[in-house]
């Protein structure tokens, strides 16, 4: 170890990584959250310590042990990863699931996973987790806010403070026992979408997210890594925060910062002014539409100057040598009058932002390297702890996703399928021993992505094997779940939803022939699909069938627009297969023009 950064390959679990790191860092700030005032207060190293030994304590005290499954519903805060490091202290693992989670989803995942005990954070998520803990047969709920009520019967609600308290008088040694915890054992169950629409338990060790620690410090090594301030805006249950905004922090000796949302991003960026920051494309592509309509609205020189330094800052990124002399000398005024501005709207030291989740407009990424904004492009899945490969600060290529990271192996199957190999990889999906030799065979993982190596090992994605979709938040989503859920109701026969790398997801829909019939008739025309796809009749009654399906769906899985194709899919017109599935790219080449209007 040098200064605060921690070797990664020589830690022996992340628990006793962080108490070794407690007890140098001491009193210094740690974690900072938003109180209810809304400023930044800090948890100190020292006292984040304290509070995992006691509450590891009393989930001991409490009868959770060695290989129990502790779920952990919760917004990014700091009580998130204290409650998570108690629970690997404890000898158990921890199964992170999102806020947005309907009761259902909820239900299934701790019932899958054998959830003994589920920590939630507020009433507010109480009010899904508890039906849904009661449901898989839960024994205990611990609360994060002292205000959550439960009912009468089902799981014992206690609070964070009560647990604390139960191991009060518990001679259980948290220290000890987190040495014993072998470096190949399994810390947390990622719960990621499946295509049959069941998210599946990816198993990670504590093995894989140290060697994904160490292969993301060998990239920033050459920023330098000292002293730094990190900005934590995804949730904390997405195995790319949980690794690169959880765990790297805590090796390298970082303080962290929890942001209340996208909303208040660009205040707490000049505020926290952090030095590294993660996030997926919508946030760049959020901050990039800000940006040009602020100039916008300056006008004049202030804008004329702007879109200069953008021109000849695109230039120089594609060959620097481009660039005449007279040039040359505008773009370095440009960098006093335009960039160093720009760069202080992020709060003038940050060293990089690194995007990954999902896959960045390269439009957006040269944006923000030429106003000098250090953007680095990564790639990697849940199955790989998850970053597999991610851009060298030195020599970005920002329409590839870097380079594999250090320890990590990548090569390209025959047929195009990206494949990896190394420390990193999971060690199975819980319960799913089909799925799991299907993804890993002979050791390299199947990623499902096809793409390719350029000369200098730079891996580039050109397509997608398989039909997760990818939102621009870099959520997993399954479209078939969606699209089972569609046509659940009466008035859809068939579905198809896309969204990848957007915002959100739309539909083309196959109305059932009967509510064909009864449009035709409202309307006083014949019942003929392509005559009635625009007319208020049909579109009010799918609409309101849309309407219903989104109920029992979680925000990110709502379809927001759709369209209405102008015949059924079958396999005559090739839309669909001879076993009757959707040809998802035969529907995309009939009706992607339209889909993608729905995003105008």
């Amino acid at each position: 170890m040098t200064g605060t950064v921690v070797d990664f390959q020589r830690e022996r679990n992340l628990p006793t990584m962080f108490f070794a790191q407690a007890a140098r860092l001491g009193n210094k700030p740690f974690l900072w959250g938003k109180g209810d005032g809304g400023a930044f207060t800090p948890v100190t190293w020292a006292a984040a310590a304290a509070q995992v030994r006691d509450l590891a304590r009393g989930l001991r005290a409490l009868g959770v042990g060695a290989g129990d499954k502790v779920a952990l519903v919760a917004e990014n805060r700091p009580e998130w990863l204290l409650a998570d490091l108690a629970v690997m202290a404890a000898g158990a693992i921890t199964v992170p699931t999102y806020t947005t989670n309907t009761v259902d989803d909820h239900a299934y995942i701790f019932e899958h996973a054998e959830a003994k005990a589920v920590i939630v954070s507020s009433a507010a998520l109480a009010a899904r987790v508890l039906p849904a803990a009661g449901r898989a047969g839960c024994a205990l709920v611990i609360s994060l806010d002292p205000a959550v009520d439960g009912p009468a019967e089902g799981p014992r609600l206690l609070s964070w403070a009560a647990v604390a308290e139960a191991g009060g008088g518990d001679d259980f040694d948290v220290d000890a026992a987190a040495a014993g915890l072998d470096r190949d054992a399994v810390c947390c169950f990622i719960y990621t979408s499946g295509t049959g629409g069941r998210p599946k338990g990816v198993m990670l060790s504590h093995r894989a997210i140290l060697a994904n620690c160490h292969g993301a410090l060998e990239v920033l090594r050459e920023l330098g890594v000292e002293d730094e301030i990190y900005l934590s805006l995804l949730p904390l249950s997405h195995a790319y925060e949980h690794t690169v905004g959880l765990y790297f922090p805590i090796g390298i000796g970082a303080q962290v910062y929890y942001s209340g949302g996208p909303d208040g991003l660009s205040q707490e960026l000049a505020e926290v002014r952090p030095t590294l920051m993660t996030a997926v494309p919508r946030l760049y592509e959020v901050l990039h539409d800000r940006i040009t309509r602020g100039v916008a609205r300056a006008g004049g020189v202030q804008a004329a100057l702007f879109q200069r330094a953008v021109t000849l800052g695109r230039k120089a990124y594609g060959d620097p040598a481009s660039l005449s002399f007279g040039e040359r000398l505008v773009n370095g005024f440009l960098t006093v009058t335009v960039r160093r501005k720009v760069g202080k709207r992020f709060g003038g030291r940050l060293k990089a932002f690194v995007s990954g989740g999902a896959a960045l407009n390269p439009d957006i990424g040269t944006f923000f390297l030429a106003l000098g904004v250090r953007l680095l492009q990564g790639y990697g899945q849940t199955e790989a702890a998850p970053v597999i490969s991610v851009n060298p600060a030195a020599r970005i290529k920002i329409h590839t996703v870097g380079k594999a990271l250090a320890g990590v192996e990548v090569k390209i199957a025959e047929d195009g399928e990206i494949l990896v190999r190394g420390p990193l990889l999971m060690d199975g999906y819980w319960r799913d021993q089909e799925a799991t030799a299907a993804a890993i065979v002979d050791g390299w993982l199947h990623t499902g992505d096809i793409g390719q190596l350029d000369d200098e090992g730079y891996l580039e994605i050109t397509d997608r094997k398989k039909d997760i979709i990818v939102n621009a938040g870099g959520d997993n989503i399954a479209p078939a779940k969606v699209e089972g859920r569609l046509t659940f109701e009466p008035e859809i026969a068939q579905a198809m939803v896309v969204g990848d790398k957007s915002a959100y997801l739309v539909a083309v829909l196959v109305p059932d022939e009967e509510c064909i019939a009864a449009a035709a008739k409202a309307a006083g025309v014949p019942p003929r699909l392509a005559d009635l796809t625009e007319t208020p009749e049909l579109r009010a009654a799918l609409t309101a069938a849309v309407g219903r399906a989104n109920e029992s769906l979680s925000t990110i899985e709502r379809v927001r627009h759709f369209i209405v194709a102008e015949t059924p899919f079958t396999t005559d017109n090739g839309l669909m297969t001879p076993t009757l599935k959707t040809r998802r790219h035969a529907i995309n080449a009939v009706y992607g023009d339209r889909l993608q209007a729905l995003y105008g």
